[in-house]
């Protein structure tokens, strides 16, 4: 069975905050970038461990022991959700800004003034500000540029950016301003090539495609479970010897080895729990809709398989309902989307379509597709250095619509009904009225 728009109809019915409504009609979730909706099953192992579980680690306990395999069975799982060579390679943290920040501040004591990282403008803030903060010891920072006509990396300043003194390149897999996907595996090729490690931002990623640290063949990898379906939690991929070698801020008594020794105080156990309903549920997408991708991955088994299949599904899935959102906007008067347009390269984007509307502020076009309950997100998103680099900063940024595998073509359709009858023109202020 394929995932088309009837078995998607079928599939919103497992995430309750889909069936919600506001002043009677549906609500359009398309803030996936800033965080998707959660499966239900997410729900309720986080209720079951709230009631059958809830305890600290490593006590001499029943609660205790279930704690500790709780933790055991969700670094199993994304040990499956990144192809990491062993589950040991998975650390847990609040984010990923905060594993990044933790990382970056190991990665820095290994340093010598003069050494370069490089870091991109087309990466959010969090895959760029934590290198930024090693120039106090003497590091040198080299930026990568992005091409402004469709929001890609330049590879001219990509070449001149990577030199022999470079030691670390920070590159995200997917632009979370404007979809623009980055191929990772020949930037870590180009890194490697001359002894530098690779830090792959794929906050972004992890919901529209399958990952594998092994295939692109990074050193580190980071993501966020809130971003996949499932609860507020980071998870970062990083190769055993890598942490293992590297100095971990910690207290005393915590583990001296990986991934103990990066994991500060204790866990947010019941997100745990529900990380590894999340990475279950996006297996389950491949045994029920994925038998056709399931043959490309030849050699992956149980639910690794099943991973590659079910997002290799929601990947199809995405591209084509993309495809009519890019269409539908370009028909609309004064509206101009930023990044890849051409349907031949949308193998090179995710669907997170970003815009302006002439006669309005992004600001002022979410506040009035929240009229009609469309949620989208408006500014920089973090993304900081794109919105600088395109000249919208003084102008609020930029209005996106981010697609998942929940979205429909009815709801497509209906945000682009409701952007074209947009009237131009500025909103009242009602600030202050009584």
């Amino acid at each position: 069975m394929p995932l088309d728009q009837t078995a998607v109809s079928a599939l919103r019915s497992e995430f309750p905050a889909l069936q919600q409504t506001a002043g009677g009609r549906p609500i359009i979730f398309f803030d996936g970038p800033g965080g998707t909706q959660v499966h239900g099953s997410v729900i309720e192992a986080m209720r079951r461990y709230y009631t059958e579980a809830n305890s600290n680690a490593h006590g001499a306990f029943l609660y205790s022991h279930r704690t500790d395999e709780t933790t055991a069975a969700a670094r199993r799982a994304l040990a499956d959700f990144f192809n990491a060579f062993r589950p040991e390679e998975v650390v847990f943290g609040p984010n990923m800004t905060t594993l990044t920040f933790n990382l970056s501040r190991a990665i820095g004591r290994t340093l010598a003034p003069g050494d370069e990282i490089v870091v991109t403008r087309l990466d959010h803030d969090a895959n760029v500000a934590p290198w930024l903060a090693l120039q106090e010891r003497g590091v040198a920072i080299r930026q990568v540029d992005l091409d402004p006509a469709d929001c890609t990396l330049d590879e001219a300043s990509l070449a001149a950016a990577i030199t022999p003194r470079t030691k670390l390149v920070a590159v995200g897999y997917a632009s979370n301003a404007v979809g623009t996907l980055n191929d990772v595996r020949r930037i870590a090729e180009l890194a490697h090539a001359i002894g530098a490690w690779v830090y792959v931002d794929a906050v972004h990623y992890a919901p529209h495609g399958p990952l594998d640290v092994q295939a692109i063949g990074c050193d580190f990898l980071v993501c966020s479970a809130y971003k996949f379906f499932g609860p507020h939690l980071g998870a970062l991929y990083g190769r055993y010897e890598l942490l293992e070698a590297l100095p971990a801020y910690k207290v005393r008594p915590a583990g001296s080895t990986p991934p103990d020794k990066f994991e500060t105080g204790t866990a947010n156990f019941e997100a745990l729990a529900g990380a590894t309903a999340a990475v279950d549920y996006l297996a389950s997408l491949g045994q029920r809709f994925g038998e056709e991708f399931a043959r490309q991955f030849p050699g992956f088994e149980g639910r690794r398989r099943d991973l590659k299949a079910g997002l290799a599904a929601i990947r199809a899935y995405e591209t084509g309902l993309c495809r009519r959102l890019v269409t539908g906007l370009q028909e609309i008067p004064g509206l101009r989307i930023y990044g890849i347009t051409d349907p031949a390269r949308f193998d090179h984007r995710v669907p997170t379509v970003s815009f302006t509307l002439a006669g309005l502020t992004p600001n002022e076009v979410a506040r009035r597709l929240d009229a009609a309950n469309i949620f989208v997100w408006d500014g920089h998103f973090y993304a900081l250095a794109v919105v600088e680099r395109l000249g919208l900063e003084s102008q609020g940024g930029l209005v996106r619509v981010g697609l998942a595998h929940y979205s429909t073509a009815e709801e497509v359709d209906t945000l682009l009904h409701v952007l074209a009858d947009m009237p131009r023109g500025r909103t009242p202020d009602l600030t202050g009225c009584g």
